[in-house]
């Protein structure tokens, strides 16, 4: 029962990705890293992983298919309603 549940997910996120890739707009891929970086759990992960997706983009060239990546990050204090509130945000913009 589980493994066709997982099989069902995977198969409509992948379904869904390409229409997610084709709302690159403004010649930008932008990246969104949305995690606690003030309270709580800033040490698991915090300013850290966006550093590290910083460098991954470097390690990469910072391009993909010619248009600049860029990563944007933001600090959801560990409350979902702040969290949602920029997700909205970034969706919007």
């Amino acid at each position: 029962m589980k493994a066709s549940c997982l099989v069902s997910v995977a198969l409509l996120a992948a379904t869904a990705m390409p229409a997610a890739a084709g709302q690159i707009s403004d010649g930008k891929v932008k990246i969104g890293i949305l995690n606690d970086q003030s309270g709580v759990y800033a040490d698991f992960g915090g300013k850290w992983s966006v550093e590290a997706a910083k460098m991954a983009v470097e390690d990469f060239g910072g391009k993909v298919q010619g248009a600049p990546i860029e990563i944007v990050s933001a600090d959801h204090q560990n409350k979902p309603d702040i969290a949602s509130n920029i997700a909205r945000q970034w969706y919007d913009t």
